[in-house]
């Protein structure tokens, strides 16, 4: 069963009865194998959504919502100072919960069935350079577990381009040193296999070989730990990854994404085909990948507008 967390609801929840509405979060966590942050998150979302509903229109069954009421909420957030993206996230929550009532029969039609989502402006991650990944290694010491579990981290983040969570997903019969494979289970729990290079099997062995020397904090067999012995964490990964880019790289942003997106990037500007990069990264779609694309984009024009006969200085 999903964690009381998600189905232990407040007392003054109006909208639906309890069981049914449990029935929704059992559908994210065993059929749509959502992690814990997505379903707190649609949660926290339906719990606003069904206050609003209720303390605005007196209605306490979300079955019998209709277009101008959900306007209305969206109309709201607006007026809340809520950026266009976030708001769009807080439908997102709301559509997968009338999917799931249309899915159930318990709904004939969406009121969301003709919503369109407010503009948004995508802002576009600029990815580290080379040189500044390679002088962000150069910092990390080669010696002593948390030092070489650092390098491996940053190494690992930047060759396989996995996300945050999948790295501290990651178990020890994930790697295969032999085959040269890295089991990698990403959104959905799908899995997909990453080839290591030759650098990066190198650190796991060195990595390893310190690890076994830590004790175990009931961390199981994740691959990650803490100098406690515990199973790594979010918070710890940003630190170290901000820590080591922040003194090498002017970037407004120097996190694990950055790294992941410095991977896509760099794959990309060397004419790796994006469907592959996509199979990399564990898209579901090539849309997401796509976005990759502008920056390699960006040194296409570039090495074009420096190499081309008819744009080179004389002499040059």
């Amino acid at each position: 069963m999903v964690g009381q967390s998600f189905l232990t609801l407040p007392v003054n929840s109006f909208f639906m009865p309890q069981s049914d509405f449990s029935k929704f979060f059992d559908y994210l966590e065993f059929e749509k194998k959502n992690s814990v942050h997505t379903i707190t998150a649609y949660r926290a979302d339906l719990l606003t959504f069904a206050d609003f509903i209720s303390s605005t229109f007196g209605k306490e069954d979300l079955r019998e919502v209709n277009p101008s009421q959900v306007r209305s909420w969206v109309v709201n957030l607006v007026e809340q100072g809520l950026s266009n993206s976030s708001v769009n996230r807080k439908v997102s929550s709301i559509k997968a919960y009338y999917r799931f009532l249309l899915k159930t029969k318990q709904l004939e039609v969406s009121p969301l069935a003709k919503h369109r989502a407010l503009k948004t402006t995508r802002k576009l991650q600029v990815p580290f350079s080379e040189t500044e990944i390679n002088t962000a290694l150069q910092k990390i010491p080669a010696e002593g577990f948390e030092e070489l579990r650092n390098k491996l981290m940053v190494e690992l983040f930047y060759s396989t381009g996995i996300r945050r969570s999948e790295l501290i997903g990651i178990k020890l019969g994930d790697i295969d040193l032999s085959s040269g494979l890295l089991k990698v289970k990403g959104k959905g729990n799908k899995e997909r296999f990453i080839p290591l290079l030759p650098s990066v099997k190198a650190g796991i062995t060195d990595y390893l070989k310190e690890r076994a020397g830590v004790k175990n904090g009931n961390s199981g067999d994740h691959f990650f730990l803490t100098a406690a012995g515990v199973k790594m964490y979010d918070s710890l990964v940003y630190r170290t990854i901000n820590n080591y880019f922040r003194g090498v790289s002017s970037k407004l942003k120097q996190s694990p994404h950055i790294l992941r997106h410095s991977f896509a990037t760099h794959l990309l500007n060397q004419g790796a085909h994006i469907n592959a990069v996509k199979e990399l990264l564990g898209h579901s779609s090539l849309a997401a990948t796509q976005v990759y694309t502008h920056n390699s984009m960006a040194e296409l024009n570039r090495v074009y507008n420096s190499a081309h006969p008819r744009n080179r200085k004389k002499g040059s």
